[in-house]
């Protein structure tokens, strides 16, 4: 059975998602060595400039737990808070199948 997989979108505040993506890219850096997790992608909206999207695969629910949970989410949750337009939306799939899964 395969783990979790997130779709999460970030809307900015007006005029700062280059400053939002900047402000993420500890998440991206982070993930590259978190155990667990497999996909960890970052997406600018192409028809939205105030929009960013995360693409996300977890080996388990548990992989997925601790990456929410991390000391580097909290941080940057916290520096989001001044270009964010507000909470994340995040959306938690189970996979049912499909070419490339």
């Amino acid at each position: 059975m395969s783990g979790p997989v997130v779709i999460a979108k970030i809307t900015a505040q007006p005029g700062k998602r280059d400053e939002l993506v900047a402000g993420v890219q500890a998440l991206v850096d982070n993930a590259e060595n978190e155990p667990g997790t497999l996909v960890y992608l970052l997406y600018t909206d192409a028809t939205n400039a105030d929009v960013i999207w995360f693409y996300e695969r977890y080996e388990s629910q548990e992989a997925f737990d601790a990456h929410s949970s991390s000391e580097t989410m909290k941080a940057v949750g916290m520096k989001l808070r001044d270009v964010a337009a507000g909470r994340p939306e995040v959306m938690v799939l189970d996979l049912v199948g499909g070419k490339g899964s």
